[in-house]
């Protein structure tokens, strides 16, 4: 079975950090994400997705320090739900994306520092055109 999201989205307000017992880092914040499309009458139609991304530990902190409202975030993880009674004794509930990758697409702009990449790979150049023959199959 697979439990596995991608988000591509800009961020709706700037991470609420907390530290638990341990010092152990978690962040919260909302992504947006938008489909356009043209209704029956032609008409063009944004759609946006609102989306709860929770991050622990080291990126949480990463989060803390470099992500802000309106940043655009790849985000690779998995759909959590969760459930609590509140104070009147009603079951609520809410699904959350916990995030295990985190890319940022756009940059910090407050201070100049450069933000870095966590837990993506990246890409082995392929562009180079080595012509050998030395295949392995």
């Amino acid at each position: 079975m697979v439990n596995k999201v991608i988000l591509i989205g800009n961020v709706g307000a700037d991470p609420d950090v907390k530290y638990l017992e341990g010092g152990i880092a978690i962040a919260r914040f909302s992504l947006a994400t938008s489909e356009v499309y043209n209704n029956k009458n032609g008409e063009r139609v944004t759609q946006t997705e609102w989306h709860n991304i929770v991050l622990w530990r080291n990126l949480a902190q990463i989060a803390e320090k470099y992500v802000r409202k309106g940043m655009m975030l790849y985000i690779e993880g998995r759909i959590r739900t969760r459930s609590w009674d509140d104070q009147n004794g009603v079951k609520r509930y809410t699904t959350e994306i916990y995030g295990d990758n985190l890319q940022m697409l756009s940059r910090k702009q407050d201070n100049g520092e450069k933000p870095q990449d966590t837990h993506m790979p990246q890409a082995p150049d392929l562009s180079g055109s080595d012509d050998s023959d030395d295949l392995p199959f």
